[in-house]
């Protein structure tokens, strides 16, 4: 086996990173994991037109004795007791990451995932970063002479690192010629740089685990996890991981995806949208009835939404792990303060309701938005650190429940419809420019809304959803027009050069994937394909 850089200097000081041991060690990873890793993709697709032809997911009956088992993840370190309030943002460029550290969240989960364009450049610089802050020279100095630096007057966020999810390449390192596995090169460069440091100052290698589907693909996660804290000669343990709950099949195995992993497992997350881009995904083709209404309708007090968070926190805390909570993704808009004020409302109760059910913490994707959570998090736990106590013998969760789709209220509409090409074209430009994360309508979108918009739309046509405004049929034609009308709204609003470079492309890609009789599982795939 032998690895090859394609572009070994994207950008300056890459050659800190891309050290020959550094390297050696994301071959020994790809040796060892990615054959399994193949496999299980594969298995992924084998399922999903199993479900599709039934419309039924279920518990596994294989794993029952797992379920019923009386045991507990491993104990929290002391640097992740306390999680209430997690700042989300991508590690790339460097001021955004100061600004992460230095929010007064409790965690800052950075990101080289949704939020992340995985440009080589955004790839090298995240590590960098990570690298820099946790030896605590981080700093950045902007072209105006604005100066950025990791605050001494209070703790900074604990950092816990997000790579890609499994599906994800990395065309810059290959591995005999072909594209190594994004999410072992992410892990791997972090692992390898910035581990032992973490430890020194008293925290450690911790990490989000995005995308899984099922307990087997978090059991190769924790096979890396023993094997790399073998190879640098720490303790088992070392490492812990927070896995998103962001998959329809995950939902249906949290109790074994925290068994596999449970001396590495710090919890589990209900990452809202990507779990419904996972339920259009995997029920595309499956029904009327596993249509969802317009994005915006979808609230998390629908009742399937319910069932899927109410189980969470009572399999997290049953075994000892933390339930964390989903994204508030209001952007402030200080030109607009009552727009402002409105969407700080939402928030609030958003996160009241979390931190009532029992969840230990939850995300905010700006800074504005810390003392808000934190706050409705401290009038709950009080002096307590989490709310692991808080069981919920009360809870019971059916496989019924969790694909009670049919009953989440809202409408399929035009201006839905429209909302969606706007959004996932708007977003795939900006992904396409190098920034994965973007305001759009005062909203934090990344690539989890852009799939859910895309996806309606595939689905939208497939089902022929009838518009409840308009009274038209969906079809491939109406998709056409209103596309072609948006990415020309989007050209007037941003001009003839960004258009050209990043919004035609854009939507270019948006209706490849549109209008296609087959499916494409992931946007960021193909969408790839554009970037450096």
């Amino acid at each position: 086996m032998a690895i090859t850089v394609t572009d070994p200097r994207p950008i300056e000081r890459a050659e800190e990173i891309l050290t020959p041991k550094a390297l050696a060690f994301i071959e020994e990873l790809h040796k060892r994991f990615a054959g399994t890793r193949n496999e299980l993709l594969a298995a992924r697709g084998v399922k999903r037109q199993r479900v599709a032809e039934t419309g039924k997911l279920d518990f596994l009956p294989e794993t029952q004795d797992v379920r019923d088992g009386d045991w507990k993840v491993a104990e929290a370190p002391a640097a992740l007791q306390d999680r209430r309030v997690e700042m989300t943002g991508p590690a790339s460029p460097a001021k955004m990451a100061i600004n992460a550290l230095n929010s007064g969240a409790k965690v800052w989960l950075a990101d080289l995932e949704d939020a992340s364009t995985p440009t080589w450049g955004n790839v090298i610089d995240s590590i960098l970063n990570l690298r820099d802050a946790a030896q605590g020279t981080l700093s950045y100095t902007s072209a105006e002479g604005k100066e950025y630096t990791l605050r001494t007057d209070a703790p900074l966020a604990v950092v816990v690192a997000r790579p890609r999810g499994w599906h994800m390449p990395e065309k810059h390192l290959l591995i005999d010629g072909e594209p190594a596995v994004g999410a072992l090169v992410d892990f791997g460069l972090h692992f390898f740089h910035v581990a032992k440091q973490l430890v020194l100052n008293g925290h450690g290698p911790y990490y989000y685990l995005p995308k899984m589907e099922s307990h087997l693909e978090a059991r190769l996660w924790n096979e890396v996890f023993v094997f790399a804290q073998d190879f640098l000669g720490l303790g088992q343990g070392t490492i812990r991981a927070t896995v998103l709950i962001e998959t329809i099949p995950a939902a249906f195995e949290m109790d074994e995806i925290l068994y596999e992993l449970r001396e590495h497992a710090s919890g589990l997350n209900a990452g809202r949208w990507d779990y419904l881009f996972s339920i259009i995904k995997y029920f595309r083709d499956a029904g009327e009835e596993f249509v969802l209404p317009d994005r915006a309708s979808v609230v998390m007090t629908a009742p399937f939404m319910r069932a899927y968070t109410e189980l969470l926190v009572k399999t997290c805390h049953k075994r000892g792990a933390f339930a964390m909570g989903g994204m508030a993704a209001v952007i402030p808009n200080r030109r607009h303060p009552e727009v402002t004020e409105a969407a700080f409302a939402k928030v609030r109760a958003d996160k009241t309701r979390e931190a009532n059910d029992g969840f230990d913490g939850s995300w905010v994707a700006h800074p504005d938005l810390v003392p808000t959570c934190r706050e409705v998090f401290d009038a709950v736990l009080g002096d307590k650190p989490n709310q692991l106590d808080k069981q919920r013998p009360e809870v019971s969760v059916t496989a019924d429940q969790l694909l009670d789709i049919a009953s989440a209220d809202g409408q399929v509409t035009e201006a839905g419809l429209r909302l969606n090409l706007y959004v996932a074209v708007a977003y795939t430009a900006v992904w396409l420019s190098g920034n994965g994360a973007v305001a759009i309508h005062n909203l934090m979108e990344d690539a989890a809304t852009a799939e859910i918009s895309r996806s309606q739309v595939w689905q939208q046509i497939r089902n022929k959803s009838v518009l409840a405004d308009t009274g038209n049929t969906v079809t491939r034609e109406l998709v056409e027009r209103i596309l072609g009308e948006e990415t020309e709204r989007l050209r007037t609003e941003f001009g003839d050069e960004a258009f050209r470079l990043y919004y035609k492309p854009a939507s270019n890609l948006i209706a490849d994937i549109c209008l296609s009789e087959d499916y494409t599982d992931f946007l960021t795939t193909p969408a790839y394909e554009l970037v450096g």
